[in-house]
């Protein structure tokens, strides 16, 4: 799965406990329209992706794969 579709199930989960994308925008500081675009399957330039994550306490992980 790549970081925008963890993204984008991110703030699907967020919605589904109540999280209104327009309320993840305002915590966020970013254009309400900009979080609508990306989940709809738009791109985020990289400085959003860090503030998105930042709002929904996300962080990137390593994969760890069995035996290495």
């Amino acid at each position: 799965m790549t970081i925008s579709e963890q993204l984008r199930a991110a703030v699907r989960d967020a919605e589904k406990r109540g999280i209104t994308q327009y309320r993840i925008a305002k915590d966020s500081g970013i254009n309400p329209s900009v979080v609508l675009r990306f989940v709809a399957g738009g791109g985020l330039q990289l400085p959003t992706v860090d503030v998105l994550c930042e709002t929904l306490n996300l962080e990137l992980q390593p994969i760890r794969k069995p035996g290495g």
